[in-house]
């Protein structure tokens, strides 16, 4: 599994790898327990873990997420959407596709509302998130 983490780190040598491999561990400590497994043993949500992991570790000024928590147990999405929130932090620009409407917007600045594949309303993710319209069709409240 560890392996996986050196790969996303090729292009930039060793100069930082032990503090970018302390981050993907800090970010996602159960990688850490497992970091001598292979990858096709850990499970659903400690693989996506171990994609945004590796992905992190060619320090990217953008990040494509789609569906990170599509298939997880609920305490796993909650794991995955609370380090895709602290990417934030860090200065990662975020392209977030995601069903779980609710945990998108919250995280977002800005969002777009898709249906069959048409942009059907668009604005600040806090505007969204009040708009009844969302709230009754993709919140269900």
């Amino acid at each position: 599994m560890e392996d996986n983490l050196r790969l996303g780190a090729y292009l930039h040598g060793d100069e930082r790898y032990d503090q970018d491999l302390d981050d993907a561990f800090n970010m996602f400590p159960i990688l850490k327990e497992k970091r001598h497994q292979l990858a096709g043993g850990l499970s659903g949500g400690q693989q996506q873990m171990l994609a945004i992991a590796r992905a992190l570790m060619s320090r990217p000024n953008c990040l494509l997420l789609d569906e990170p928590s599509l298939g997880l147990a609920p305490i796993l999405v909650a794991q995955v959407l609370d380090a895709v929130k602290s990417l934030r932090s860090i200065g990662v620009t975020l392209l977030l596709v995601e069903q779980n409407a609710f945990a998108a917007l919250s995280i977002a600045d800005r969002a777009y509302v898709m249906e069959t594949g048409q942009i059907t309303m668009s604005g600040a993710a806090s505007d969204l998130i009040a708009d009844p319209r969302v709230r009754e069709a993709y919140l269900g409240l």
